[in-house]
């Protein structure tokens, strides 16, 4: 199978951009790795979990930074690919088994979507304007405690997606060799 130029190149900015995502949610973690369960969480509340990092506070100006900017550069990339496939009919998925599409679909219309919302909770300028998404996660703290699953499950998705794809010998078709 041969990928398209777009799909090449969406694909590639969405792993640069995860990539992106991935160091500066390490940092942001670095910074405050415990969570919580409702609207207000810190040190000095009891944590639903906490994962054993050393604090590191001087790790959340920057990967606050790049994690804004790079998820944003991700959510405009994969608007563009999901409209395009959309019009052009590429979700038919014709040449993947079944439990590819499922993942695939599952992935590009449930945890994708979750992460984004999430992460929007995550910022009081976008709950200032869109109250209800307190509602729908059940606080702000709730929200990045989910938003930290989805992304787990993200990262996860992408190392079996990345291994499976050149094991299949089709890591060709996303580097261009043999392109359309």
């Amino acid at each position: 199978m041969s990928h398209n130029l777009l799909v090449r190149v969406t694909h590639w900015i969405n792993f640069l951009s995860f990539v992106a995502l991935a160091v500066s949610g390490v940092a942001i973690l670095m910074a405050h790795p415990r969570f919580y369960w409702g609207e207000s969480g810190y040190f000095d509340t009891p944590a639903a979990f906490e994962l054993p990092l050393s604090v590191n506070l001087d790790q959340t100006g920057w990967g606050r930074d790049l994690h804004f900017l790079a998820a944003w550069i991700a959510v405009i990339n994969g608007s563009i690919y999901v409209v395009w496939s959309l019009v052009l009919r590429h979700f038919r998925f014709t040449e993947y088994k079944y439990l590819q599409r499922l993942a695939y679909l599952s992935v590009i219309f449930g945890l994708l979507p979750l992460t984004i919302l999430t992460g929007l909770t995550l910022s009081p300028a976008v709950t200032a304007a869109f109250p209800m998404l307190f509602a729908i996660f059940g606080g702000r703290q709730s929200a990045r405690t989910i938003h930290f699953f989805a992304a787990d499950l993200l990262v996860l998705f992408l190392i079996v997606h990345v291994i499976m794809t050149i094991r299949s010998g089709s890591v060709n078709s996303m580097i261009g060799a043999g392109a359309k």
